[in-house]
């Protein structure tokens, strides 16, 4: 229940602080005393959009702020609790609009998006606008109200979200699907590459030693004669050779007892020198010993390396790079192996979705036929008490004639009326007229606000184009719904003011510079001379006071 507003600088209201209280509570004042703007207010506080026009000139900034008692709302609670907005006390909503434009919400004092006010908002209060029967003439419109009577409303969405689903997820299949011939050839091109280049079984830093041994080879003759050379020079000279110089020289230099100290390193060196040539001449010999000139493996490490060019060639990488190939081609073979196991997974998935869809939409068509001839009903009735007698009302659902899941459901809704007797059920934007559509816009907001989880409903002259006995049944028919909640009303009627628990008159205060909206609440006299004045103008007259004491005694009893 909206328990408080408080509005800063909108539009022509400096400051107003409004108590409300449950039941009906009547809004009235003159055109354009402001009566709409507070409801405006209110809006911006539910998450309507706003601009700097909204800021009284000379202001900086537009504040407005709403508390609810939400006690007795628990899916606000928990919408709260979710979120971590929740407190002990009142749940506040506050809109700042600056100057230039800028617009911050809040929730309990906390930042938030403009979104979650109107997502909290819906769950908070409905407001139903003089305008809002232009709506009744969409069929989204017709399908709501219903599903709202039939208190399916969570149930509608979640066939939506279940159609949703379906339909995303067969748009992800249909591409995999879409796709499937060309990866079917590319997954076949890559296994034959991989099966290429797995029978290659290319070793680790095998095709450095190759390409190392068969230069060995293929120097073979010139390697050999080099080796034995040196050896010849090194040992094996007759003519003298590095080994026996050495030696001789050690042999002349240690001839000398004692050898001064430079001396004695020179002998050391050449000592070194002397084992060093030695060592050299085994490893050489044993090389020689060692070293296969077969020309079969020659031939083989040429096979072996002509196949690794020939299928780096192919691929057209670099021969040290077939590795890093062969691993690129795994990887995208396993991408197409996970996408032919996401189709699938997606194929299960759209089968479950579709089961689910077609069990939740199947129990909300259910519930849809269950309460489509109650609420005609309903409708029919007040339709009747509103002035339109004879009038007819009628919801028809048809059979949706696509095959695939739909967001609305297994069926399209359609309300059908008959203003006058005799006349067949035809849509509403074939038969009513504007006074007429109001009116039956005015009853299915009243029989469907009875069914609503809001408990703070406002109507905003909504009883336009509507006047004599008929404005006295709008009147009640408020008065009802104020007894199981909280129902603000704009109006101009006294007939439907005077049904109101509560009364606030909305008038403007002038004074020397500006003009300013102020509203107060209005008990026995001063509430019979408003409703009087409705009655008959600025001039007040004992009938018209007497008439107006009347009306306010009656709907009070």
């Amino acid at each position: 229940m909206l328990v408080h507003l408080s509005i800063h600088n909108y539009a022509i209201v400096e400051h107003l602080d409004l108590e409300l209280e449950g039941g009906m509570s009547v809004i009235t004042g003159e055109t354009g005393a402001g009566k709409s703007i507070m409801l405006d207010a209110l809006g911006l506080t539910l998450g309507d959009r706003a601009d700097s026009g909204v800021v009284r000139p000379g202001a900086d900034k537009a504040d407005i702020l709403a508390s609810f008692d939400i006690s007795d709302i628990p899916e606000a609670c928990a919408w709260l609790a979710e979120r971590d907005l929740d407190n002990d006390g009142p749940c506040i909503l506050r809109r700042v609009i600056t100057a230039e434009g800028r617009s911050r919400a809040y929730i309990n004092g906390s930042p938030c998006p403009q979104g979650d006010l109107k997502a909290l908002g819906e769950l908070l209060i409905d407001i139903h606008s003089q305008h809002e029967h232009q709506s009744l003439l969409k069929a989204d419109t017709h399908r709501r109200l219903l599903d709202e009577f039939a208190g399916a409303s969570d149930l509608a969405r979640q066939v939506q979200l279940a159609a949703q689903r379906w339909r995303q997820t067969r748009q992800e299949l249909e591409r995999l699907s879409r796709a499937g011939d060309e990866q079917r050839a590319r997954h076949q091109l890559l296994s034959y590459q991989l099966d290429e280049l797995e029978n290659l079984a290319l070793g680790e830093n095998e095709l450095e030693q190759l390409e190392q041994e068969h230069k060995n080879l293929a120097n073979a003759e010139s390697l050999l004669a080099a080796c034995r050379q040196v050896i010849d020079f090194c040992s094996e000279s007759d003519a003298g050779n590095v080994l026996s110089a050495l030696t001789a020289s050690l042999n002349r230099l240690t001839a000398f007892h004692t050898q001064p100290g430079a001396l004695a390193e020179a002998v050391n060196l050449l000592s070194s020198a002397q084992i060093q040539v030695e060592e050299a001449m085994g490893e050489l010999n044993r090389f020689l010993d060692h070293f296969d000139a077969d020309p079969e493996r020659q031939q083989a490490l040429e096979e072996r390396l002509d196949s690794i060019y020939t299928l780096a060639r192919k691929h057209r990488v670099q021969p040290n790079k077939l590795a890093e190939l062969q691993q690129r081609l795994l990887d995208e073979l396993e991408a197409l192996n996970a996408d032919d196991e996401a189709v699938e997974r997606l194929t299960e998935e759209l089968s479950a979705y579709e089961r689910h869809y077609q069990e939740k939409a199947a129990e909300l068509s259910r519930l849809r036929g269950e309460a489509s001839d109650r609420l005609a009903g309903s409708v029919e009735t007040e339709m009747q008490r509103l002035g339109m007698p004879g009038g007819r009302f009628s919801i028809q659902l048809h059979a949706s004639q696509m095959d695939e899941p739909q967001q609305q459901g297994l069926e399209q809704v359609e309300f059908l009326v008959s203003a006058n007797p005799g006349q067949p059920l035809k849509a509403l934007a074939k038969v009513a007229s504007g006074g007429e559509l109001s009116r039956i816009s005015l009853a299915i907001q009243v029989i469907t606000a009875q069914t609503s989880r809001v408990p703070t409903l406002v109507f905003d002259e909504v009883d336009v184009g509507i006047g004599g006995p008929t404005a006295e049944v709008v009147g009640q028919l408020l008065r009802r719904l104020g007894q199981r909640g909280q129902v603000l009303t704009v109006t101009h009627l006294p007939q439907v003011a005077a049904q109101g628990h509560h009364h606030l008159f909305v008038h403007k205060e002038r004074g020397t510079q500006e003009t300013r909206t102020a509203v107060a609440k209005l008990q026995e006299a001063p509430r019979i001379e408003e409703i009087a004045r409705m009655l008959g103008g600025v001039d007040l007259t004992e009938e018209s006071l007497a008439h107006a004491r009347k009306m306010v005694t009656s709907a009070q009893g």
